[in-house]
């Protein structure tokens, strides 16, 4: 196995410097990490959660202050040595666990991501392909992608995305640049939004899970601009402003409130 040693006693339920009242995961598939990893949780590296589910290693992450069990991050351990020190959880297969885990094992967010539309663009065969390829020709990193037709006008479409923010400009650069072979109308820029994504492999068998999330919000009084997801993950893009309060209302809503504090930072940043 390989242990991670942060100043959190592991991974939680959300950002505790958000949500107070997040509690500690105490066992996470290797796919829910990768996911959560992907959408704004900071405490483990993408490319480590990879590596390990490649190599089938169980990754654990702990506190190096305390004596604490932290998170275990596991599918199926190659070692069977590990019988006895990994909790039993963690050395089931991820559809076992389902069964026995909550819906929804956490919630990310994404602070770091900025939207671009293209909009009056030709719906035609191929504008698609030729807009991510300028943007792809510049190392832009896309992220979530929509597309609409406008009612007043079939022929035309709107292409929505997200990007990290430090690729926005170079992206809005090289697309003005080949405004007259794509022929779109306009480039709107907006670097005021935030990605809040729920994650847990219980999603794949329990309907309900979009709705409550979308009551949440509307409880809230927060509006969506963007939604994707995939079989474990839900992400929303709303409003910077509007993102603490989503994250914590989505919390809410899941029933992932720690009854106390569980969340210490022994020192450092806690990320």
């Amino acid at each position: 196995m390989c242990e991670i040693y942060t100043d959190v006693d592991g991974l939680f339920s959300a950002d505790p410097r958000i949500v107070p009242k997040a509690h500690r995961l105490r066992t996470l598939t290797q796919e829910e990490t990768l996911e959560m990893a992907a959408h704004g949780a900071k405490i483990l590296h993408l490319r480590a959660v990879e590596f390990a589910r490649r190599y089938g290693v169980p990754l654990h992450v702990r506190s190096s202050f305390s004596e604490k069990n932290g998170t275990w991050i596991s599918d199926s351990p190659a070692n069977p040595e590990l019988k006895g020190l990994v909790p039993d959880a963690a050395l089931k297969s991820p559809e076992e666990n389902a069964m026995e885990k909550p819906v929804i094992s956490g919630i990310a967010h994404d602070r770091s991501q900025d939207k671009i539309t293209v909009t009056g663009v030709p719906n035609s065969p191929g504008v698609a392909a030729r807009v991510f390829a300028v943007v792809a020709e510049v190392g832009a990193n896309i992220d979530m992608i929509v597309q609409n037709l406008p009612i007043s006008d079939p022929t035309k479409a709107n292409i929505t995305f997200t990007l990290p923010d430090g690729d926005a400009q170079k992206a809005l650069d090289a697309l003005e640049a080949h405004h007259d072979e794509i022929g779109f109308d306009e480039l709107r820029y907006n670097p005021n939004i935030g990605k809040l994504s729920l994650v847990g492999v219980g999603m794949r068998t329990n309907p309900g899970v979009s709705a409550r999330l979308f009551s949440a919000l509307s409880d809230a009084g927060i509006n969506i601009d963007l939604i994707s997801t995939s079989e474990i993950r839900i992400s929303v893009v709303t409003r910077l402003d509007d993102l603490d309060r989503a994250v914590k209302a989505v919390h809410t809503a899941f029933g992932l409130d720690a009854s106390e504090t569980e969340a210490v930072v022994y020192g450092g940043t806690g990320r």
